[in-house]
């Protein structure tokens, strides 16, 4: 399965159901109110992380997702019946970003354990029949509520591998060999730079009651933070590990070695300043080869607890293996920085605004929306009830304030007014 780990996609909630307009029609009951029923609200879309997914894949093939509307009401004061809602399965570790108006994104939620879920789009509530409408002196009420449009947006979803260890280093540090050694994973191996064109994930099995997640990620190299080789696409799926494994090249000379020592932690420090500070395990490979063995010596020289492994013989692993698993159990559990140019959406306040735009007056906000939305402007009454509630939220005032006069163009959604 091909390895994706970034996705946009749009989502509608279902529309209301409209209310509806109908009297009660019985045989012995003289002179029948009204009886319309509600509209059913619409269905709503949420995501749910689900552990058998791994990828974004998916959604290279299905990227709009739609909610079933609601139904519109019955008489006798029958509701309408509610749209089902809509369940999109995403991997365990996925970022939600929505997309603004403004061309910026807003971070929503970080689905990080399996089966949690998060309403993404909410149905429109059904429209209200003519029931709710009649008073002491509007007995006949011969209008009724449209349903309110449910939400739609676009998505943006940013997998982020859930690991407790990762594998980093420059290209043929032996990444791949020692995942391949220590778990059923069957990374692809070759003499070669970027044979590993994904991150690989491997279950550690220490005993039965001992395990944890290890993943192995590409081969990095200088500028890697910023888009050279691979590691702009995979250094984001270090930062959910506890502990890291900073595994160098037993056949390269001293100088090449602590040259890709200190490459590696510059690209994981301009990535994010918290890679830094997690847990680090120092790690000389291929200790199979005479070299390497020297090479470990003078690295000991140099650095306190440098560990030294031959993932061909098994030499030195197992022990890497417990302290590793000694270190996931006492690091915290890592936190998911959002990104300055995402910042993370509130609840709206309720409220209105108006521009003035091309000698029209353009009033917007959630409420007054959907309340134009839910109104049928064929009815007289339905019409007096809206400008009622736009007076009442203090819209009228405000176009006064703001100098409109008879005759002046008013939009609200969909809909154009003329001001009287």
């Amino acid at each position: 399965m091909q390895f994706i780990d970034e996705a946009t996609i749009t989502v509608a909630a279902g529309n209301g159901g409209d209310g509806l307009v109908a009297w009660r029609r019985e045989k012995y009951v003289p002179k029948g109110g009204p009886a319309g029923g509600d509209g059913g609200d619409g269905g709503n879309i949420y995501l749910e992380a689900a552990p058998e997914l791994s990828t974004l894949v998916e959604f290279r093939y299905k990227r709009h997702f739609s909610a079933p509307s609601g139904k519109s009401g019955g008489p006798s004061n029958k509701t309408g019946r509610t749209g089902d809602d809509l369940r999109v399965a995403v991997p365990v570790g996925t970022l939600v970003y929505r997309k603004l108006d403004d061309g910026t994104e807003g971070f929503i939620a970080d689905l990080r354990a399996a089966g949690e879920r998060l309403t993404v789009a909410k149905g429109g509530r059904g429209g209200l029949g003519n029931q709710h409408f009649a008073t002491s002196t509007r007995q006949a009420p011969r209008f009724a509520e449209k349903g309110a449009p449910g939400e739609a947006f676009a998505l943006r979803l940013e997998l982020r591998l859930l690991a407790d260890c990762g594998i980093v280093g420059v290209p043929n540090a032996g990444k791949s060999t020692l995942l391949a050694a220590v778990s059923a994973a069957h990374p692809k191996i070759a003499d070669y730079p970027f044979t590993t064109l994904e991150p690989q994930l491997g279950v550690v099995r220490l005993s039965d009651d001992e395990s944890f997640v290890m993943v192995d990620v590409p081969g990095l190299i200088e500028g890697a933070h910023s888009g050279a080789g691979l590691g702009d696409q995979f250094l984001r799926h270090v930062e959910r590990t506890r502990v890291l494994i900073h595994l160098l090249n037993g056949a390269s000379s001293l100088e090449e070695i602590l040259h890709d020592k200190s490459v590696i932690e510059a690209e994981l420090a301009a990535w994010s300043e918290q890679l830094t500070r997690k847990p680090a395990l120092i790690v000389l490979s291929k200790l199979d080869l005479p070299q390497a063995r020297i090479r470990l010596d003078e690295l000991r020289e140099r650095f306190e607890n440098v560990h030294g492994i031959s993932a061909a013989t098994g030499v030195g692993v197992t022990e890497l293996l417990y302290e590793t698993w000694n270190r996931i159990r006492s690091a915290p559990m890592p936190e998911i920085a959002v990104p300055h140019a995402a910042r993370i959406l509130l609840t709206p306040v309720e409220t209105f605004n108006i521009d003035r735009r091309d000698d029209a007056f353009i009033v917007s906000g959630d409420r007054v929306e959907r309340l134009a939305a839910m109104t049928n402007f064929s009815s007289d009454e339905a019409l007096a009830r809206f400008e009622q509630i736009l007076a009442k939220m203090g819209v009228e005032k405000k176009l006064r304030e703001m100098g409109a006069v008879e005759g002046d163009t008013v939009r609200i959604g969909d809909h154009e007014f003329t001001y009287s």
